[in-house]
């Protein structure tokens, strides 16, 4: 039996992060030639560190992601193929390095979850066997405020990371254009596809929320026959679903740069339009995406750039409104809200059934 390698101190930035078990293998698949705790924070001190490819003052393009967002992490102390730790408070006992950010749950409890300032902790993370990183659309300072609209175009059955793309580019792309909305697309590095709007931080989760819904609405629109809002599974084969609530509070996505979930440990990686026509998610993972960053820099570097108003949004879900278009489902995890229509599965709703 192999020796197990000795913990290290790693000098990340100037900050001292501890790494034990480099060599204990998270992504089974790739094994030990590609895929162990240390092939993982080598990745991660590629995309996070002051000095990494694409790098703004002096904050790696990962770093930019999650800069002063609440984030929860995704972890596999015992690699991929074991059990899921999604954690969303930072210990007690943890690096005096690290900051906090109060958040609210849907619940109203709260929780003091990470908040990124630095390479350092984004290499803590790593070493807690953190995979992927799940950051708020709010920052710190305006944390009940968000900054960001997401799009997520989910892959139903019968469709995959194509029709995805078709749409994002198709559809949504010159939609975007016609508001006047900036978006920045990325892998989800799944079948899916993620696209970033930089939003003025002036309108409260819900009313973000009911933005996107009036902008996923107009996809659906626009492509009746691969689209759909629908939110219960049974109502959505066949078609790419606009995930609206992943603008809803406490829900997340993985951010741009994080690893993911598969055998050969992918990454949700940002791409330009012209390169979205052409990707394939399974060649973006932790052993090209920094090669990739080397030659061409971060799509999302402009990101933070211009912040744009949601008031076209907002004025189309009034028009939705109007014409008796109005709330959606929310998650289960979240409390009845106003307008919310039933939470029922239509094959079980008695009362669109016409049972007596």
């Amino acid at each position: 039996m192999a020796a197990k390698a000795p913990a290290e101190e790693l000098d990340v930035d100037g900050t001292a992060v501890r790494l034990t078990s480099p060599d204990r293998v998270l992504f089974p698949a790739l094994g030990a030639d590609g895929g162990t705790k240390r092939h993982l924070v080598d990745y991660h001190l590629a995309v996070a560190s002051a000095s990494a490819d694409g790098a703004v003052d002096g904050l790696g393009p990962l770093v930019r992601a999650l800069r002063d967002r609440p984030t929860y992490l995704q972890r596999f102390p015992d690699g991929v193929d074991g059990e899921e730790v999604y954690q969303k408070r930072v210990p007690e006992r943890a690096p005096d390095y690290l900051r906090r950010v109060r958040v609210t749950f849907p619940s109203g409890r709260h929780a003091d979850a990470l908040r990124v300032d630095a390479a350092a902790p984004v290499l803590w993370a790593v070493q807690m066997s953190a995979i992927t990183f799940h950051p708020w659309p709010t920052r710190a300072d305006h944390v009940e405020l968000p900054d960001e609209l997401r799009v997520d175009l989910d892959p139903q059955p019968g469709t995959g990371f194509d029709e995805a793309r078709r749409v994002a580019l198709d559809v949504l792309h010159p939609l975007l254009d016609e508001l006047g909305l900036a978006g920045y697309p990325k892998t989800s590095g799944g079948r899916g596809v993620h696209v970033y709007v930089r939003i003025e931080p002036r309108w409260e989760i819900r009313e973000v929320r009911r933005a996107a819904i009036a902008l996923a609405r107009e996809v659906e629109r626009r492509a009746p026959d691969l689209v759909t809002t629908a939110w219960w599974k049974e109502q959505r084969t066949s078609a790419i679903f606009v995930d609206y609530n992943q603008n809803a509070r406490d829900h997340t996505i993985a951010s741009a740069y994080s690893v993911r979930r598969t055998p050969r440990a992918t990454v949700s990686t940002p791409v330009t339009w012209a390169e979205l026509e052409d990707v394939q998610p399974d060649d973006c993972t932790i052993a090209e995406v920094p090669g990739l960053l080397a030659r061409r820099g971060d799509p999302m570097a402009a990101l933070d750039d211009v912040h744009h108003s949601l008031e076209p949004l907002l004025e189309m879900a009034d028009r939705d409104e109007a014409r008796g278009e109005g709330e959606l489902p929310y998650p289960p995890n979240h409390p009845k809200m106003p307008g919310e229509p039933k939470r029922v599965q239509p094959s079980r709703d008695r009362d669109r059934r016409g049972d007596g």
